[in-house]
């Protein structure tokens, strides 16, 4: 007999009364029933009830055994009487009754509690994260990823791509974050940088001739955390087609992704392919954000004009100042009661909005505060261009700019929240393309990239030559579900005169350029096929999948918000001589003086 097993945890039967089993796991629980102990043993596939009777051998030993505590139990396997069954384990017709227990590992006082559903502070799991992942959601969130990766490696092979492994170790590239820096020692006062993306090699697989590339991609970003968002490192689904077009590259995405999430979406309604394509300006005018959810059936209008010299005031300067008015309709909201719109107005505020304007509809005309004011052939035109009728309402928000196109998409979220039209039990994806290539940074008033500055400009090299750099648009494209962006991507930019042009308009000369992206430009001049690709999340992938809404809770062992292992203690400080060794000095911020009360 095997010294620790002969079966998981998972896999006896009825048929299996009668034989003799043995089973290793963790004590999931203790139930003593006055002369009888009953021990649930859980390993990672499932749990089987072990009986100890009165009288037998093992039972003080078992007695003291904490749970949590490895143990090994041999014994008889037996049918559990009528009335006893339990329907909700797949083990649940048998137990086994212990002849030999043996403890491989007692556990200390467990720092919380694995069985149950109990919530815990987040610092404490991930203190305690190796004890966090026996719970069966979290340990059931990991076994998930694992799937999915494996499906995603599949399906990727079976379109003809080929899993390449790029440097971890490179140089520093304007990816948009911060990078991670790691202190050469055979260079001192040099760095090599860990890859943001895996930007620049994959496209120097295509240089080189390989036609389909893709990897599950570690990828390192030092930014803040968020909960779609872990700081420090992710996970991506790295691809990029040779002599590829945008829609060639949207139907293979879309091939893997309608099929992960079809595989194991447990039943949700998932987009089917081609999915939605939205412009980019249309995005933020109608939804107000670029990774709009369509599960939200609303839509936002500008009716800007509606106000234009009307007699709301507030409205009419906003829009004689170059602002715009944007309506957010509210179907059925019409015969709420005044604290609902009492309620949506404090949230706008505590947003850092004025507030939130209205209308509601009514069969004899329109009603509430900027209805008194504006003119009744305006409400109805209001009403008119959003189809609405009597018993629905209309918010309002107005500004300038961004400003404004995104307040209008949190209002957008939070009517459909609050009036509960967000589709239930779907996966709802679209495609944002046509991204601005460039964007004014507000802070020092200068040209930068928007999004990945190796993109194609949609017009080539006249377009950099004759545009205003702010109305250029890219080969550009992100993938979003349910309002999550799950990957950006491009038409790569694979002439090297069109990107150092790219590169001078958001000021970078072309000493630098030839400087910090030598290696490609090098490459492109030696022949280089017109490529591109995108690189979906992982962990938002299995997140979405999952229906957590953190992500920490499908990453192994995740960093804290502030960028934190509590279990491993990083980062830490290192001894001077390490320091040395490595050619640096620190030199730390003063901590900042303390006032004392008097």
């Amino acid at each position: 007999m095997h010294p620790y097993r002969t079966h998981s945890c998972s896999a006896l039967r009825a048929k299996d009364a009668g034989t003799t089993a043995r089973l290793s796991g963790w004590v999931h629980s203790k139930r003593d029933h006055g002369g009888l102990l009953f021990i649930d043993l859980r390993d990672e596939t499932g749990i089987t009830q072990i009986v100890i009777p009165a009288g037998a051998p093992a039972l003080a030993l078992a007695e003291n055994t904490r749970v949590e505590s490895v143990i090994t139990v041999t014994g008889d396997v037996v049918e559990r009487e009528e009335g006893t069954r339990n329907p909700d384990l797949a083990t649940g017709d048998i137990e086994v009754r212990a002849r030999e227990f043996v403890v491989q590992s007692a556990a200390a006082v467990l720092p919380f509690q694995v069985a149950g559903h109990e919530n815990y502070p987040e610092d404490l799991r991930l203190r305690y994260r190796y004890i966090d992942l026996r719970r069966e959601s979290v340990h059931s969130n990991m076994l998930l990823r694992a799937r999915v990766i494996q499906s995603m490696r599949r399906r990727m092979t079976d379109l003809g791509f080929v899993e390449l492994q790029t440097p971890i170790l490179t140089a520093s590239s304007p990816e948009g974050a911060r990078d991670f820096l790691v202190p050469a020692r055979m260079h001192p006062g040099k760095f090599y940088a860990l890859p943001q993306a895996p930007q620049q090699f994959k496209q120097l697989a295509m240089v080189a001739g390989f036609d389909r590339y893709f990897q599950i991609a570690p990828c390192f970003r030092d930014e803040a955390s968020r909960a779609d968002r872990s700081p420090g490192e992710f996970y991506q689904l790295d691809f990029e087609m040779a002599f590829a077009t945008q829609d060639e590259v949207f139907a293979t995405l879309e091939d893997v992704m309608s099929g992960l999430f079809t595989e194991f979406g447990k039943g949700r309604t998932v987009s089917q392919a081609p999915f939605e394509r939205i412009p980019y300006a249309r995005a933020m005018k109608v939804y107000g954000s670029d990774k709009p959810d369509l599960r939200n059936p609303l839509l936002i209008s500008d009716v800007t004009e509606d106000f234009a010299n009307s007699g709301f005031g507030l409205f009419a300067r906003i829009a004689a100042d170059g602002g715009e008015v944007r309506a957010i309709p509210a179907p059925g909201a019409g015969d709420k009661p005044r604290a609902f719109f009492d309620k949506l107005n404090n949230w706008a505020r505590e947003a850092g909005a004025g507030g939130l304007g209205y209308i509601v509809f009514a069969e004899e005309g329109g009603k509430g505060p900027i209805a008194k004011n504006l003119e009744a052939d305006r409400v109805d035109a209001i009403r008119t261009k959003l189809g609405l009728k009597a018993g629905d309402a209309v918010f309002f928000a107005a500004g300038k700019g961004d400003e404004v196109a995104k307040f209008s998409g949190q209002v957008r979220t939070r009517i459909a929240e609050e009036l509960d039209l967000i589709e239930k039990n779907a996966f709802r994806f679209c495609w944002i393309t046509d991204f601005p290539m460039y964007e004014l940074n507000e802070e020092t008033g200068r040209i930068d990239f928007s999004h990945n500055p190796f993109s194609m400009p949609q017009g080539g090299l006249e377009a950099l030559n004759t545009k205003d750099p702010l109305d250029i648009t890219a080969y550009q494209y992100d993938i979003v579900c349910n309002g999550i962006e799950l990957s950006s991507g491009a038409i790569r930019n694979h002439l090297p005169e069109v990107m150092i042009r790219a590169f001078e308009i958001a000021g970078y000369p072309e000493s630098e350029v030839e400087a910090r992206f030598g290696g490609m430009l090098n490459a492109f001049r030696y022949g280089a096929p017109p490529h591109g690709g995108s690189a979906p999340g992982v962990d938002r992938i299995v997140m979405l999948l999952a229906d957590e809404p953190n992500i920490r809770e499908v990453i192994l062992f995740p960093l804290n918000q502030q960028g934190e292992d509590l279990m491993m203690g990083a980062p830490a400080t290192v001894p001077p001589e390490r320091l040395k060794e490595l050619s640096l000095a620190l030199d730390l911020p003063k901590p900042k003086p303390t006032i004392k009360k008097v």
